[in-house]
């Protein structure tokens, strides 16, 4: 192997050694020597995938396999902190890198789909991140690296800035113009949501001129004929569904089934008689499903009850 892949190998596993410190917050140098050669992000995913199948394998003791620990019936952990989301969460993310540039899982190596309660993550060419929540889909460009589309579901953007050359987040007929920043995009039927942990971004720039900083959100319709309302919001909630935990202020019951379901693979139905009713609080996804749903229906005054393979609410 020549020295330079030598010194490249070296440094990929250095970067892979210090995210597992929860205490690491280095993203920007990270991005930075992703940024710095196509070839960094390679090495970096090969070794990323290697250390992932080899801590998915089973711990065996001679004829022992270990199995995994069953559920913790411990009390709920305490809300997470912003600084626990993304040195923590974000660090564990990043052990399922995918490179885009060098793997194609999909055949065209540009459309990306995560199955109900998979969390997958990308590298791009720039250094930049996306963090894609499960039941969703992702349109990259090899050519246009500093570009995405969402199609549905949820994903989580870092943005590596340049002031010349925005980063471009399109769903639904909506474009999202980042100058360097955090923010998660939601996109549910004819519907777009988008809150700001760090930076600026513009929302549809050439036609509503909404300008969103961090600690903010708006929730945009396709047929809305106004430009969205500014919101503020907990700047610590946002994505935070990386790290199991998700936040509602007078959510309609629905939309919190169609997160559990996206992010964990909870299939909760709501039945009619409950249908009008809204939630205002915090969700842990435990290990447990039973105990989330169980959570999630006292706190929302409502009875769980299995159906199918499922969980259904009523009054």
């Amino acid at each position: 192997m020549p020295a330079d892949a030598n010194a490249i190998e070296a440094r990929a596993i250095d970067w892979l050694i210090r995210q597992r410190d929860p205490d690491f917050d280095d993203w920007d140098g990270f991005a930075d020597w992703l940024a710095e050669d196509g070839e960094h992000a390679a090495v970096y995913d090969a070794l990323a995938s290697l250390d992932r199948d080899l801590g998915a394998l089973p711990r065996d003791r001679g004829n022992v396999r270990i199995a995994p620990a069953a559920p913790s019936d411990s009390p709920a952990p305490r809300r997470p902190s912003r600084r626990a989301w993304f040195g923590g969460a974000m660090a564990a993310a990043l052990v399922a890198v995918i490179g885009v540039s060098t793997l194609n899982p999909f055949g065209n190596g540009t459309r990306i789909e995560t199955a109900a309660g998979e969390h997958r993550t990308v590298a791009l060419a720039d250094g930049s991140l996306i963090e894609i929540n499960g039941g969703s889909v992702v349109e990259i460009d090899p050519e246009r690296p500093r570009f995405a589309r969402l199609e549905s579901g949820e994903a989580m953007f870092h943005v590596v800035h340049r002031e010349k050359d925005p980063f471009v987040v399109e769903t639904g007929d909506a474009r999202i113009v980042d100058l360097g920043t955090a923010f998660n995009v939601v996109r549910r039927a004819r519907q777009t949501s988008v809150a700001v942990s760090e930076g600026i971004v513009l929302y549809n720039p050439d036609r509503d001129k909404v300008r969103l900083v961090a600690g903010q959100a708006i929730d945009a319709g396709d047929d809305d004929r106004r430009p969205p309302a500014v919101r503020s919001i907990d700047v610590s909630s946002v994505g935070g569904w990386r790290s199991g935990l998700l936040v509602y202020n007078e959510a309609p019951l629905a939309l919190v089934a169609e997160d559990l379901k996206r992010t964990a693979g909870i299939d909760v139905r709501i039945a009619p008689a409950a249908a009008s009713l809204s939630f205002r609080g915090a969700l842990i996804i435990d290990p447990d499903r039973n105990r989330t749903v169980s959570d999630l229906a006292a706190l929302s005054g409502t009875t769980a009850r299995r159906q199918d393979n499922g969980w259904i609410l009523t009054r």
